[in-house]
Formats: structure tokens, C-alpha cells, sequence
């Protein structure tokens, strides 16, 4: 199977077309390490918001360790502002699947207090949900195989790229 995708700053300057009717000065974008905070990054500058991106690691808060997913070696701390509460949140991630990182994110993010409203924006839903989530914001649907993996990297010069390959354990 051969999958042509847009170029990522594409489908982030369409991310932010889609969020811009939606956001206020002080809504706060929380990416989700690694992709999310890198688009998180990028969305904050193209939306003018006025508070800063937040950042926010899962990893102590997902529910698939047996199948490699989740705990990093060293582990990244969440920068979340020190209260959410009240507040407008899009979290922010690269690719949504089965909806499991972003139940660990709102885990996360109710610890800090609860906010008036949380989105999800992602530059590609991919379906597999396992759980009912969906994106409030989402430039491009994707159907690839169970097998196949969509990944973000981001090279020395900050430009960011996706690449098809294999997920970890695939038949």
C-alpha cells in the first residue's frame, strides 16, 4: 500500500485554520511529548495565543505497559500551568489511534484542576479507536493497517516529517 501525505507544515498551517475561529488569547495548547509539543510549539506562534504552550508526558498515566507502550527511560515532567482550572485546553498531539494517550492526558490534566473545557487537535486521525474519543480539530483522516505505524520526527534544523514503517511487535 502507497500513502502520499501532505507536507506536516501543511497540515499544521490546517490545523490552525480550523482552530482559529474556536481559540481565545488565553486558551492554553498542551502538547503531548514528543509530536504534540513540537506542533504545539508551532500552533502557539501561527495563533497569537498569549499563554504559553504547556507540555504534558503520559507516561506514569497509561494503562498499555505490557504492550511497550508508555514508560520512557528518564521520563519527561509536565509543564501544565499551576492551575487548570477554569480554563479553555486543546491538547495536542501528532496522531490519534486508539484514543488510549489521550485518556492518560486528561488523567494528567485533572490532577492540575478542572478545566472549563478540553478539545483534542491532531494533524491525523488515523481511526482504531478503542475508546470513544474524537478530535475537535483534524486536517487529515488516514485508514492504514493495524500493522503499519505513522511517526513524527523532527530533524537538526527543526523541520518536521512524518514516515510510514512497522509498529513495534507487528506480525
Amino acid at each position: 500500500m502507497s500513502t502520499t501525505l501532505p507536507p506536516v507544515d501543511e497540515l499544521i498551517d490546517r490545523l490552525a485554520a480550523q482552530m482559529r475561529p474556536h481559540v481565545a488569547p488565553d486558551t492554553v495548547l498542551v502538547g503531548i511529548h514528543t509530536g504534540g509539543v513540537w506542533i504545539a510549539e508551532r500552533l502557539h506562534a501561527l495563533l497569537g495565543l498569549t499563554q504559553p504552550p504547556a507540555s504534558i508526558d503520559v507516561s506514569f498515566h497509561r494503562d498499555d505497559h505490557h504492550l511497550g507502550n508508555g514508560l520512557r527511560a528518564g521520563g519527561r515532567p509536565s509543564h501544565l500551568p499551576d492551575t487548570t482550572e477554569g480554563a479553555h485546553l486543546v491538547v495536542v498531539d501528532d496522531v490519534l489511534q486508539t484514543g488510549r494517550t489521550l485518556r492518560a492526558a486528561l488523567n494528567e490534566i485533572f490532577d492540575y484542576g478542572r478545566p472549563a473545557r478540553v478539545e483534542l487537535a491532531v494533524l491525523v486521525d488515523r481511526g482504531g479507536r478503542e475508546l470513544p474519543v474524537a478530535a475537535t480539530y483534524c486536517p487529515l483522516t488516514l485508514g492504514l493497517p493495524d500493522g503499519q505505524s505513522l511517526d513524527l520526527a523532527r530533524d537538526d534544523a527543526g523541520r518536521l516529517s512524518f514516515s510510514l514503517g512497522e509498529k513495534r511487535g507487528a506480525p
